[in-house]
């Protein structure tokens, strides 16, 4: 293996400061190899999620630099969209690649080329590089795309949606090794024909240092209005998939009760918070608080502040094979999970004895455990413990990082594309 630092080329369409999954990802691991004394290069864009106006400080500029934390970051020009419209947004994703793989052949040049999805046009710009510059690539799958946007009806041309998944199927057999956050994700790709060799699951995971202050979350509740009420938050992008609407539902049906002691804290920005915010205020929905976008920095006050954490998607077969990755968030403070999610999530949150599961757009299942909870809190501060050490054993973040650094060093130590890691004929799924 390497034993010189290496120089890793990172692309990613989110970057902080936005504070989304996939954004706090790479940071996360970028920030812990430089740390080991390896040198990270990432390529990204001006923040701008989810509504496509860039952020206080920033400018969408054609090349633009900054440090943080050790991490050599190149920002670059695209067409800006908010997180919603199919043409625009495919737009957006395309100016990425053409903008991504431009600003890669002018870095120095790097040992090993990682591209991360949630759309695969990124992972096109690292293909594209990996093949011009001759190093190897690794593809980062966090979501099946195309089949998200399909699953969610955000995309409907058969003609378009067959082409994007040719697409799809070309760029897996394009990487040298493929790293999925998620078992799920790992099953559907061996199902399409990807040989065991080849892929790698390196999930999300927990920052035992980051939450070990543990707030109180007191200035949260005093902001919002909380103090006294059983909190069940929502924290995270309110998409297309996350099925919010049962909030609505399951709030309305607690005002209905009478049930004063409930509040539900959503935080975060996204294509449905104005629909949502429009269905709480023509339902009167005094129990239901929508705080828009927060900084990331604020997380942990927000777990803090909350008696329960919903992570919900809608009920697609698709989302059987997701890992949300504000489980770990949950969990790593302590906080009970209410699950509504079904498949390896729902496997997870059963080992883990941090949460309840409940049926997707289930409200009545959503009411009833916020009941059991709210009603026991010594139990409920329990199975959040519980979730806590499980996940601070299994799943910290400096052990995901050296394990991830591990299969790099390994690729480059075997040399580019081993024989045994090629593609076999892609099948549906």
């Amino acid at each position: 293996m390497p034993s010189r630092p290496l120089r890793i080329l990172f692309l990613t369409h989110y970057f902080p400061p936005e504070g989304n999954a996939p954004a706090t990802r790479v940071f996360e691991l970028s920030r812990r190899w430089v740390n080991k004394g390896h040198r990270v290069t990432v390529i990204t864009g001006a923040p701008n999620v989810p509504d496509g106006k860039v952020y206080e400080g920033y400018r969408n500029r054609l090349w633009q630099t900054e440090e943080m934390a050790g991490i050599h970051v190149i920002r670059v020009w695209t067409y800006l969209a908010a997180n919603q419209g199919t043409l625009r947004r495919i737009a957006n994703y395309l100016s990425f690649m053409l903008s991504a793989a431009l600003a890669g052949c002018l870095t120095p040049k790097p040992d090993l080329i990682i591209a991360t999805s949630p759309q695969f046009f990124c992972g096109w710009a690292g293909a594209f590089l990996a093949k011009l510059r001759r190093r190897p690539f690794i593809l980062e799958i966090r979501d099946l795309w195309p089949e998200s946007i399909k699953v969610v009806g955000a995309l409907r041309n058969p003609r378009l949606l067959a082409f994007l998944e040719w697409l799809e199927q070309r760029l897996y057999a394009a990487a040298d090794h493929i790293v999925t956050v998620g078992w799920g994700y790992h099953q559907r790709l061996r199902e399409r024909g990807a040989p065991v060799p080849k892929l790698s699951v390196i999930p999300n995971g927990v920052d035992g240092v980051q939450f070990a202050a543990h707030p109180t979350g007191a200035s949260i509740r005093e902001r919002y209005g909380l103090n006294g009420n059983f909190v069940c938050s929502y924290l995270g992008t309110v998409g297309l998939a996350c099925g919010l609407d049962v909030v609505l539902r399951a709030a309305a049906k607690l005002n209905q009760r009478q049930a004063a002691r409930v509040r539900f804290l959503i935080v975060g920005d996204g294509a449905l918070l104005a629909k949502l915010r429009t269905g709480v205020q023509s339902a009167g929905l005094r129990n239901v608080v929508l705080t828009g976008r927060q900084p990331k920095e604020a997380m942990p006050e927000f777990l803090a502040a909350s008696d329960a954490c919903l992570v919900h998607l809608n009920r697609r077969e698709l989302f059987t094979t997701v890992m949300p990755s504000k489980i770990f968030d949950a969990l790593g403070m302590c906080r009970p999970v209410i699950l509504g999610v079904e498949g390896f999530a729902a496997d997870f949150i059963r080992r883990s004895g941090g949460g309840i599961c409940i049926e997707p757009d289930n409200e009545d299942e959503l009411i009833s455990a916020i009941d059991r909870l709210s009603s026991d809190p010594v139990w409920a501060r329990s199975m959040g413990q519980a979730g806590h050490d499980y996940v601070i054993k299994h799943f910290d973040r400096d052990d995901l990082a050296q394990q991830y650094l591990d299969r790099i060093q390994a690729l480059l130590a075997a040399g580019r594309r081993p024989a045994a890691s090629r593609w076999s004929v892609v099948r549906g799924p």
